[in-house]
């Protein structure tokens, strides 16, 4: 059993904690809103601060949405830093900036101890069942030390490389997810347009070489119009934020990186930012008036 910390507990946290707790680790919580009582209920030690759940556990876990976010975890008052002793391992699992990750990365070093960049994707329900894709980066023998409860949270795990190398990697995924999820809306539009029923499309599509994932999941989301979200809109905008700055200055173009960006920033300026990002489809919806379930 180890005594681990977990700092950020929302949509993708709380499941997650809930996991290493199942797995029979003593967590120590901390979140700006109160720690889920279920956690609490089960063994875990709701804390004051971060800098409390540092203190008193040898692995720590942020699950925060941004890398403003991040920094405040480690570094503002109270912070993760201010709690530390050499030898333990701070683990962030957040979605942010690889630049910066390299940052936080040296100052927790110059303090004894290990930093590992372990983002994830699956989504809410990746996290709830235990399977998410971890990305990570840095030293090999802090990632052995961890894996055991990275395999408690997911299922595809990778040792990407240093510091910094799993959020690019996580940022290269969004790339990926993003664009899939506009060829599918536009692929369902056009078929619905075209006067054929979206939902049977799918289905003969899922049968051949176009087969995803996001049209398994996300093309079911549009045909059915449930948006709740598993990955939010605002979520992904910042995601492809970091891709585009990051292309930027690398001196690199990514033309269709930032035609999705403009979509998810024409979802957001309807209202839709809190949607899940299969909702993408609204702004090219919008753009031909036709929605994907009308026939």
């Amino acid at each position: 059993m180890m005594n681990v910390g977990f700092i950020g507990l929302g949509i993708m946290g709380a499941p997650m904690a809930a996991n290493l707790q199942g797995g029979g680790h003593k967590l120590y919580l901390y979140d700006i809103k109160k720690p889920p009582q279920v956690l609490v209920d089960g063994g875990a030690t709701a804390c004051a601060s971060a800098a409390e759940v540092a203190k008193r556990s040898d692995i720590i876990i942020i699950m925060v949405p941004d890398t403003p976010h991040v920094d405040a975890a480690l570094f503002g008052e109270h912070g993760v830093a201010g709690g530390l002793s050499s030898g333990k391992i701070v683990v962030d699992m957040s979605s942010i900036s690889p630049m910066a990750t390299k940052e936080f990365a040296k100052k927790i070093n110059k303090l004894g101890c290990d930093y590992l960049d372990a983002p994830v994707s699956g989504g809410e329900v990746g996290a709830k069942a235990a399977s998410l894709t971890i990305m990570v980066g840095g030293p090999d023998g802090a990632f052995d030390k961890v894996k055991p409860l990275f395999d408690l949270m997911g299922k595809n795990i990778t040792l990407v490389g240093g510091n910094g190398d799993g959020q690019t990697t996580k940022v290269a995924n969004q790339i990926i997810v993003a664009l899939n999820i506009q060829a599918v809306a536009e692929a369902l539009l056009f078929a619905s347009k075209a006067g054929a029923d979206p939902a049977k499309v799918r289905q003969a599509l899922m049968g051949g070489f176009a087969a995803s994932r996001i049209l398994e999941v996300h093309g079911e989301r549009m045909v059915k119009r449930t948006f709740n979200p598993g990955f939010r809109i605002e979520l992904h905008q910042k995601d492809l934020n970091l891709a585009l700055q990051g292309a930027k200055s690398l001196g690199i173009s990514l033309p269709n990186t930032a035609t999705a960006q403009e979509l998810m920033n024409s979802c957001a300026s309807h209202g839709m930012s809190g949607l899940d990002h299969s909702a993408l489809c609204r702004a090219i919806e919008m753009m031909s008036n036709h929605e994907i379930a009308s026939a």
